[in-house]
C-alpha cells in the first residue's frame, strides 16, 4: 500500500443558475442518473463527517487526525453545493420528499445501530463515491458536451473523493472495525444504496416525463449498466475487492488522475 494523496479543502463554487434541466448532451435519461445522485449528498455527507468525527478523541496518530479535519472539511463544501445543487433540482422534482426519506433512515440507523457500524457504514459509501469519482475522472466522455458548469462540478467532487477515500476506513480499522461486519455492513448498503437511487431514478424520470421512453431508459441504461463505459462494468470487480481480507481504498492508486485534474485548474485552485 502506497501513501495516500495529500487532502485538500478547496472552497469552490459553482454557478448553476443557467444550466438547463436536461444539461447532458445524450438527454433526460443520464441527466437523470447524475442528479438524482445528488439528492443523497447533503445529508449524507453530514452522516459520514458525524461518524467519523465521533472516534477522533480515540485516535492517537496526529496525521490521521489532521486527515479527518481534512475530510470533514471537504464533505461540508461537497454539502453546501449539492444542497444548492438540489435547489435548482426543485424546480422540476419532489426533491424535498426524497432528501426527507434518507434521513429518516439514517435515523432509524443512529437509533439501531452502534457507532461503529456506522462507521463501516460511512466506508462503504465512501468506496461507492471514491469509485463513482474515479470512473468520472478516467473517462472523459462521462461528460464530454454537458454545461461546463455541471462537468466541473462533478470533476471537483470526484478528485476530493478519491484524496480522502481511504480516511474512514482508516479510522474503522484504527477503532477495531472487522473484516466480517465491514463486508456484512456493505452487503446491506449495496442493497439499500442502488435500491434508493433506482427509486429516485424513477420519480425524475416520470417527472421529466420520460418513464415510458424507451430512448431516455436506453440512454440512462447505456451509461451506467451496458455501454463500453457504462459504471457497473467498471464497478463489479473493484465491489468485489471490498471483501478481500487485505483490502484497502488506496490499493487503487488514483494519485494520477487527481493530479491530471490539477493541472487543468488556474493557479491557486
Amino acid at each position: 500500500m502506497s501513501p495516500g494523496p495529500s487532502i485538500e479543502v478547496r472552497n469552490l463554487q459553482f454557478d448553476l443558475s443557467e444550466v438547463p434541466q436536461h444539461w447532458h448532451p445524450r438527454g433526460v435519461g443520464p441527466t437523470v442518473f447524475w442528479d438524482e445522485l445528488s439528492v443523497f449528498f447533503p445529508v449524507g455527507e453530514a452522516f459520514f463527517v458525524r461518524s467519523v468525527r465521533h472516534y477522533l478523541p480515540q485516535l492517537t496518530d496526529p496525521g490521521l487526525k489532521a486527515e479527518v479535519a481534512a475530510f470533514g472539511a471537504q464533505e461540508g463544501f461537497h454539502a453546501r453545493e449539492h444542497l444548492a445543487y438540489n435547489q435548482r433540482l426543485a424546480r422540476w422534482y419532489p426533491v424535498a420528499t426524497l432528501e426527507r426519506l434518507f434521513p429518516i433512515f439514517l435515523l432509524w440507523v443512529a437509533s439501531k445501530l452502534s457507532p461503529r457500524r456506522q462507521l463501516a457504514i460511512t466506508c462503504a459509501l465512501e468506496h461507492f463515491t471514491s469509485l463513482m469519482g474515479e470512473h468520472i475522472l478516467s473517462t472523459p466522455s462521462l461528460l464530454e458536451g454537458v454545461h461546463p458548469q455541471m462537468a466541473a462540478l462533478w470533476r471537483w467532487h470526484a478528485v476530493e473523493e478519491n484524496e480522502h477515500r481511504a480516511v474512514a476506513f482508516d479510522v474503522y480499522r484504527a477503532v477495531g472495525g472487522t473484516w466480517f461486519e465491514r463486508c456484512r455492513v456493505m452487503l446491506l448498503v449495496s442493497v439499500f444504496f442502488w435500491g434508493a437511487a433506482a427509486l429516485n431514478t424513477v420519480v425524475f424520470m416520470a417527472k421529466s416525463g420520460a418513464l415510458f421512453s424507451v430512448r431516455a431508459w436506453w440512454a440512462l441504461l447505456s451509461t451506467v449498466l451496458f455501454g463500453r463505459d457504462a459504471l457497473a462494468r467498471v464497478m463489479v470487480g473493484p465491489w468485489l475487492d471490498y471483501f478481500r481480507r487485505d483490502f484497502h481504498p488506496l490499493d487503487r492508486g488514483g494519485e494520477a488522475l487527481i493530479e491530471a485534474w490539477k493541472r487543468t485548474q488556474p493557479a491557486g485552485t
